[in-house]
């Protein structure tokens, strides 16, 4: 089954950038210009190609389109997704990162040439193991080595276990709102879509082996097949040579499990072809025109990029993106559980936080683990804050034009995640409505209606806190220079107006305190100020926490801690 979504209207905001496209620094657009050369060379001669590439520079896409409709085929993005599991958060990395470079594309073109983003499910790879987390293993276990479409779903919803995953997958999608078409293996491969790529696969055997065969170890060399047929007795896909090949009638001979030997066609979902060669045989067959890849499938990439160009097709553009790391900077693992996943993210930063966090540095190893989400969603924010007051050229290089595929929203939070986070240690607060009576007074006439994103910060914060800050907690006294300069700073808080909420006034104070108490580095004050009165390192800005605490609040916590009780206040 294929999930068409509705056809793509130009959007203002894609319209009218080329000329800033042409520079823009962001890697997007660097990616979006590679394709576009790619295209230009492989859809033009040579004689048009000049022609085509000054309209486009000059921000005339439609005309070069207009002039030479050859080249205005829709371009074909593409992410895959192995169905033996559940969609995880390198899924929507993959997904969010290509989406990044479609809308960079489509600025680049002032978005007059149609794309499409294509998720591809192989759903028709066979079951190698059972998972760990699914109900009725038992089931799992009988149909091992069985196509994933053909396995029984363990959940009893679907019709089997390749469609229950590939519907999380679409759901997973649409949840974050990607536009996207799905497409199945299974359907493409019995349906007949890969009919015509899988019969120039069997003329060319021989070539696609030839590619293959250096690259595995002795004994799997010995009896390699691109095609992988399809026991019609057992069901399962089988890793056995082809023992003969007949070109005129499509098919190929191999010997079954019962050591019968078989004739089988290569069309019509009788075989599939082995990961690199499927991998080569699909950018061939659906015109994939850009696919990125994690950094260890480099080599990968090179193969299969031989055999695409054996089949008579050309390697989609494409980059390889560094692996996230765990915290101790080891490669994450599904086996191991080691890293973040996506549910773990969202149950302690927005999505658009993590969508930011792919967005930088895609070529540069990043560590994946909790702390990280404190630190994207607070950039994340700045970024978003900033982009209203930007001019255009700078509108697109800044993150957020990224993550929201050129439409960030445009209201973000009057509250950081940090000073959130530190507003419930403070408040010791359980839920949402304690927190909104700290907010409205802060932020007067907010609801979480008006503030919707403050108001999920509040949920994430309160997750966050009650599972990582919370158990961590640890409340020292303070020094005799830390006492002489707390009691020093909550004089000069009493001395402000009654209810003073202006965190830069505050701010000020606290700055000048340290400074007359000899705190070098000045952070040494910050930091002294947190461990004692939140018990915590660090934290936001001081002034900023106080003037959302509240003046009074924030000085009875001085108080407690002065005293030597060190219980939050309530």
């Amino acid at each position: 089954m294929t999930r068409k979504a509705p056809a793509l209207k130009p959007l203002p905001m894609f319209q009218g950038l080329s000329h800033l496209a042409r520079d823009g620094r962001a890697w997007p657009f660097e990616q979006a210009r590679n394709l576009l050369a790619r295209l230009l060379k492989l859809r033009l001669a040579d004689s048009e190609r000049d022609l085509a590439a000054s309209l486009i520079a000059a921000g005339k896409a439609d005309e070069a389109l207009g002039t030479f409709p050859h080249l205005g085929r829709a371009v074909v993005f593409e992410t895959g997704y192995g169905p033996s599991g559940l969609p995880h958060i390198g899924t929507f990395g993959e997904v969010m990162r290509t989406t990044m470079v479609r809308a960079a594309f489509r600025a680049l073109t002032d978005d007059h040439w149609p794309t499409r983003l294509v998720c591809f499910s192989d759903d028709m790879d066979g079951l190698r193991k059972v998972p760990g987390n699914v109900p009725n293993p038992e089931l799992l276990e009988e149909d091992l080595g069985k196509p994933l479409t053909v396995v029984r779903d363990p959940f009893g919803e679907h019709a089997s276990f390749g469609q229950h995953n590939n519907a999380r997958l679409r759901a997973f999608l649409d949840e974050f709102g990607f536009d996207y078409e799905f497409v199945s293996s299974t359907d493409c491969y019995r349906g007949g879509r890969f009919d015509e790529t899988l019969l120039k696969a069997l003329e060319r055997f021989d070539d696609i082996q030839a590619v293959m065969l250096p690259t595995l170890g002795p004994e799997r060399r010995a009896t390699y097949s691109c095609f992988l047929p399809i026991s019609p007795t057992t069901g399962r896909v089988l890793q056995v040579p082809t023992l003969e090949r007949h070109v005129s009638r499509g098919t190929i001979v191999f010997e079954d499990e019962d050591g019968s030997k078989v004739e089988v066609p290569v069309t019509g979902g009788a075989v599939k072809m082995q990961w690199k060669p499927d991998w080569a045989m699909r950018w061939a067959a659906l015109g994939v025109d850009y696919e990125m890849a994690g950094k260890d499938l480099i080599d990968s990439v090179k193969v299969s990029s031989r055999i695409c160009r054996v089949l008579g097709g050309e390697p989609p553009e494409g980059f390889n993106y560094e692996l996230f790391l765990d915290e101790q900077g080891q490669k994450i693992s599904k086996t191991k559980g080691n890293g973040l996943t996506m549910e773990e993210w969202l149950r302690y930063g927005a999505p658009e936080s993590l969508a930011y966090y792919n967005f930088q540095s895609p070529k540069s190893a990043k560590k994946l683990y909790f702390d990280v989400i404190p630190r994207a969603t607070d950039e994340y924010l700045q970024q978003l804050d900033a982009f209203a007051r930007q001019e255009t050229a700078q509108q697109i290089e800044n993150p957020v034009w990224h993550v929201h595929s050129s439409r960030p929203p445009a209201k973000g939070s009057p509250v950081t995640f940090g000073l959130m986070l530190n507003l419930v240690s403070a408040a010791n607060a359980s839920s949402k409505e304690i927190l909104w009576g700290f907010l409205s007074r802060y932020l007067p006439g907010a609801t979480p209606e008006s503030e919707p994103l403050l108001d999920r910060l509040a949920g994430y914060a309160l997750n966050y806190y009650e599972d990582f800050v919370r158990p961590n907690k640890r409340f020292r006294a303070p020094t005799a220079q830390e006492r002489a300069a707390i009691e020093d700073l909550a004089a000069k808080l009493r001395a402000l107006p009654a209810g003073c909420q202006d965190a830069e006034l505050i701010q000020n104070e606290v700055y000048e305190v340290g400074k007359t108490h000899g705190f070098e580095p000045l952070r040494a004050w910050f930091q002294a100020l947190y461990e004692v009165l939140l018990g915590q390192s660090q934290g936001p800005r001081f002034g900023s926490f106080a003037a959302v605490f509240g003046l009074d609040r924030t000085l009875a916590l001085i108080d407690q801690a002065l005293a030597g009780d060190l219980e939050t206040v309530g």
